[in-house]
């Protein structure tokens, strides 16, 4: 098994608290969802360092974690970690037969968290992620591993993430604020849902806390009143925000 190392950067407090936040919402959505792809409507939303850091966090709460990193198209895993092989080989040279399994398996300096590379970028992406190889990889894998993790390329661009969704238990969104149309976001939802893959939430990613901005003001709110000991509940979360549902408010009565 090949060895690699993230590259680590610092995280504020409110950065950790949400991915905290993230992993302990993908763990109460239940024991079934274990293979997991992330993807966004377009490039540059942030799903590949989501997916890194809510890896390396579920792996932190003792749960054996493999993350695939299936942008075959453009991948920036490389630049994150230092690696001691001249040649890496990755999900690509596996599934187009290359190579086996043992050459693209990476362990981490996490005990509990391993990884795949995208590998080399082929001619063929879609044609490769929805072939039987790799359905039975994410098969093998799911009961191997606690989470599989799957980093998709944009499916507002191509079409790659809604062919990995056909084999995965749930889809987690990245959707940029204030970048991302309203019916886009909906389109690419739907193309989830049209591959039979259950949409477990959105994540809301490149909050503006800019002194005096709706999203600044909205967090000091939120977070003064669970600190006067108001009822916690779940929503919106520091820097990156987990959308999940939320069941509509009572109407007040009048008086």
């Amino acid at each position: 098994m090949n060895i690699t190392k993230f590259n680590e950067s610092k995280q504020d407090y409110s950065v950790r608290e949400a991915f905290k936040a993230l992993r302990t919402n993908l763990l109460f959505c239940g024991s079934e969802y274990k293979t997991i792809v992330i993807t966004s409507c377009i490039k540059n939303e942030g799903k590949s360092t989501i997916s890194i850091e809510l890896a390396k966090s579920l792996s932190l709460a003792e749960k054996r974690v493999l993350l695939i990193d299936a942008d075959l198209r453009k991948s920036i895993y490389t630049s994150k970690y230092t690696i001691n092989e001249q040649e890496v080989f990755g999900l690509s040279e596996y599934l187009s037969g290359q190579t086996d399994y043992d050459n693209v398996l990476y362990k981490t300096q996490y005990e509990n968290l391993d990884l795949i590379f995208a590998g080399a970028v082929p001619p063929n992406p879609v044609e490769l992620l929805s072939s039987k190889k790799f359905e039975a990889l994410v098969r093998e894998k799911r009961d191997e591993y606690d989470y599989v993790i799957i980093d998709a390329a944009p499916l507002g661009a191509v079409i790659d993430a809604a062919a990995i969704a056909a084999f995965c238990d749930g889809a987690i969104m990245i959707i940029s604020a204030n970048e991302i149309h309203c019916r886009m976001a909906q389109d690419v939802k739907e193309q989830l849902e049209r591959s039979d893959c259950k949409v477990l939430g959105a994540i809301l990613n490149k909050i503006p806390l800019k002194a005096g901005s709706y999203y600044n003001n909205y967090y000091k709110k939120y977070y003064g009143k669970y600190k006067k000991g108001s009822t916690y509940g779940y929503g919106h979360y520091g820097a990156y925000g987990y959308a999940s549902e939320s069941k509509p408010k009572k109407d007040k009565k009048q008086k």
